[in-house]
């Protein structure tokens, strides 16, 4: 005897059809919540990203005016500084990887204790900007990403001021050539930085910022300045600025990237850098690396917010975690993370709910490059950032990350507690410190027409409309009233 069918309602009574109850999406290795990740992720951000109101925003423009200021004095001590000069100033410190400098002779300064706000600033000691052809540099006696500088390339006057900066090396055939030495132009900078410092003490002005710290740190002078409530740090590095681009980084020019139809090629390859650093092996007196920093500014424009939130939260764990020994450096992080930029589809790196899936890769790339210890340079892939160092070393920072895979909500929870911590110190020093308004260094608190107060109020309008921007700025130190504002997205 045949059975009838069930219907559909004794169907779903029995039991059939019905969906099994939805699970929350997981995390195969720690167990983590994928939505728990993300309100964490959210939360950090929330915290990390400072707010300025219009009496923060005065102060930044005090600082940045007396650093300039501060700099164009040390370029009228002995006239080596060119006279119209272009700096680089970028958010966040030399400690925050906005540069490729090793970290290893740098002081230990902490946001809350020490400062509110960082900011690293490229100084250019020399220019060449007059080659359209790509830059050919002295690499035979560097590593790869590493350079010697000759003054060959520069005319007689340029040579004349920058000898005692230099190494000098005689040939066989007579000839002596100068080698820009990184160390001695740090050296030089600290010495004309603290004389015009000095001076400047002597003759204080109302209103003016209140030096609290200047140090040496390897080849990168630290100041910390007291403006007001606030104290921000400048890490100011002297470097060489080139146009064009190096003939050691073309062949990265011919492959696919994912900034291809966002930016321009001539915006990426506008110019580069070498940096006072040296390779693990290389010449400290003689050796410059190679920076692509101004490229990077470009890059970041192309990088989604939630990649970029997921690696704001990344960084702030490793640079807890992977303190010491000191072998991986936010740098290295965000090396990586334009790798990946490259290597995942556009459509996915944009999904705004995926940092939690962002943060967990970034940890999972990183760990497979101390694992393998390498991690290629992302303008020079033939450079490995990692060949240096030991495996005991490379081991012994991954098994720390391990940790951070098996459990990264608790590292995040730990993350949002240091930086909410530093907020509090910020916050109880500003009710401590003066509520009233700064002047700029120059004004005399009485005519309100004065150029340093309608500098402050577009610097003030500047910042309000682009939070947590970069700012490049082009300033002749002969009339500092004038300078020319480049606003970037917030620096990585």
């Amino acid at each position: 005897m045949k059975m009838a069918a069930p219907t559909a309602s004794k169907a779903a009574s029995l039991g059939c059809n019905n969906k099994p109850p939805a699970f929350p999406e997981l995390d195969f290795r720690s167990g983590a919540r994928v939505e728990e990740l993300n309100k964490l992720i959210q939360e950090f951000t929330k915290h990390d990203q400072r707010e300025y109101d219009d009496q923060r925003a005065l102060e930044i423009h005090t600082a940045k005016d007396f650093i300039f200021s501060m700099l164009g004095m040390v370029q009228k001590l002995d006239q080596k500084l060119p006279v119209a000069n272009e700096y680089l100033l970028l958010s966040g410190g030399v400690r925050e990887g906005v540069v490729d400098l090793d970290l290893d002779e740098l002081n230990i300064y902490a946001r809350g204790t020490d400062y509110d706000m960082d900011f690293t600033l490229l100084v250019p000691a020399l220019k060449l900007h007059d080659r359209n052809q790509p830059v050919t540099l002295d690499m035979r006696h560097s590593a790869l990403c590493h350079s010697w500088l000759s003054l060959r390339l520069f005319d007689e006057g340029t040579i004349s001021k920058w000898k005692d900066c230099c190494t000098i090396v005689d040939h066989i055939n007579g000839a002596t050539n100068y080698f820009f030495s990184p160390t001695k132009v740090a050296d030089w900078f600290y010495d004309s930085i603290s004389i015009v410092l000095s001076e400047i003490q002597k003759k204080p002005q109302r209103g003016m910022p209140k030096v609290e710290k200047v140090e040496k740190n390897g080849t990168i002078i630290s100041i910390i300045l007291g403006v007001g409530s606030s104290r921000m740090l400048y890490d100011i590095v002297p470097v060489v600025s080139f146009k064009g681009w190096p003939a050691v980084a073309q062949s990265w020019l011919m492959e696919n990237h994912f900034w291809d139809g966002k930016i321009t090629e001539e915006e990426v390859i506008s110019g580069f850098y070498l940096v006072p650093a040296c390779s693990y092996k290389g010449k400290k007196d003689n050796e410059w690396r190679l920076s692509f920093a101004r490229s990077e500014v470009q890059l970041k424009k192309c990088i989604s917010s939630s990649l970029m939130q997921a690696y704001q939260a990344c960084k702030a764990i490793i640079i807890k975690l992977l303190s010491r020994p000191k072998a991986i450096s936010p740098y290295h992080l965000r090396s990586m993370m334009l790798w990946a930029c490259d290597r995942l589809p556009a459509n996915y790196l944009a999904q705004e709910d995926y940092a939690a899936h962002f943060l967990l890769g970034l940890i999972d790339d990183l760990q497979h490059c101390l694992v393998n210890k390498m991690c290629p340079n992302y303008f020079i892939p033939q450079c490995n950032m990692l060949e240096h160092l030991s495996e005991e070393t490379v081991m012994l920072q991954a098994r720390k990350l391990s940790s951070v895979r098996s459990d990264p909500a608790e590292h995040l929870r730990t993350a949002i507690e240091h930086v909410k911590a530093a907020n509090r110190l910020t916050l109880e020093l500003q009710r401590r410190g003066s509520t009233t308004s700064i002047p700029s260094p120059q004004s005399d608190g009485g005519d309100p027409n004065q150029p340093d107060d309608r500098l402050a109020k577009k610097l003030q309008q500047l910042v309000t409309e682009n939070p947590g921007k970069s700012i490049s700025v082009f300033i002749n130190p002969d009339d500092v009233t004038r300078p020319h504002f480049r606003i970037d997205d917030k620096f990585f």
